[in-house]
C-alpha cells in the first residue's frame, strides 16, 4: 500500500511540475523567414562595362585631344594662332603686344641707324646736309658712335623678337600635349589646409597636388 501511494505521489508532482514554464524559457511565436532573393548573375561583359565606367569618368572620356603638331605650326604661321587652336584665347594679346613691341623697336632703331649713317658719311666726305648744318659741332666720332648703337640695339631687338616667337611655338605645343592633362580628375591641384600631426602649430593654408592611377 505504501508503495502505491509513493507512485501515485511520485506521478502527480511530475505532472505539476511540467505545467510550469521557466523564467528563462523564450517562446517564439514568429520564425524569421529568408527574404533576399538571390542576386542574378551577371554576363562578363557587363562586368567589365561596369568597371571601365566606373575606372574612366565620362568627362575623361569625352576630353577632345589637340595636336601638338599642328598647334606649332599654327603658330609658326601666325603667332598666336595656335593659342587660339589651344582654346587659350587669354594667351593671344600677350602674344601679339611681345611681338609687336619687338619688331616696333627694331623698326625704329633701323630707321634711326641709316639716319646716322647718312649724317656720318656726310660729315666724312664733308657733304651739305640739313641736319649737319643745325649742328656743325657734331664730329664724325660722335655720328659714328650714335649710329654703332643704333645698330646694337637694333640687334637686339631682332634677338628678342625671334625669341618670344620661339617661345610663342613652344607654348603652343605644349599646352596642346597638357590639354587632356588638365582635364583629368585624377590629376589635381588645388588650395588645401595643412594640419600638424603634432598638434603643436595651427593649420596652415597652402597647395596640394594629387595625383591618382
Amino acid at each position: 500500500m505504501k508503495n502505491l501511494l509513493f507512485t501515485f505521489f511520485l506521478l502527480f508532482s511530475g505532472l505539476i511540475f511540467s505545467q510550469i514554464n521557466p523564467r528563462d524559457t523564450i517562446r517564439l511565436e514568429h520564425y524569421a523567414t529568408d527574404s533576399i532573393p538571390a542576386a542574378k548573375p551577371q554576363a562578363p561583359a557587363e562586368v567589365i562595362q561596369k568597371i571601365e565606367k566606373a575606372n574612366a569618368p565620362a568627362s575623361v572620356l569625352k576630353v577632345k585631344k589637340l595636336n601638338p603638331t599642328k598647334a606649332g605650326l599654327y603658330s609658326a604661321v601666325f603667332p598666336g594662332l595656335g593659342q587660339v587652336y589651344n582654346k587659350k584665347y587669354w594667351k593671344v594679346p600677350i602674344v601679339w603686344g611681345a611681338v609687336g613691341t619687338g619688331v616696333g623697336i627694331a623698326i625704329w632703331n633701323q630707321n634711326r641707324y641709316k639716319e646716322y649713317r647718312e649724317y656720318y658719311i656726310a660729315k666724312l666726305n664733308g657733304t651739305p646736309n640739313e641736319f649737319l648744318s643745325q649742328y656743325p659741332n657734331l664730329d664724325a666720332t660722335a655720328l659714328g658712335n650714335a649710329q654703332d648703337r643704333s645698330k646694337r640695339q637694333r640687334d637686339y631687338a631682332i634677338a628678342i623678337t625671334g625669341l618670344i616667337y620661339i617661345l610663342n611655338i613652344v607654348d603652343a605645343v605644349v599646352d596642346a600635349h597638357l590639354y587632356e592633362g588638365r582635364k583629368d580628375p585624377d590629376l589635381t591641384f588645388a588650395p588645401a589646409v595643412i594640419y600638424d600631426d603634432y598638434n603643436i602649430n595651427p593649420p596652415k593654408t597652402g597647395l596640394a597636388l594629387s595625383f591618382r592611377f
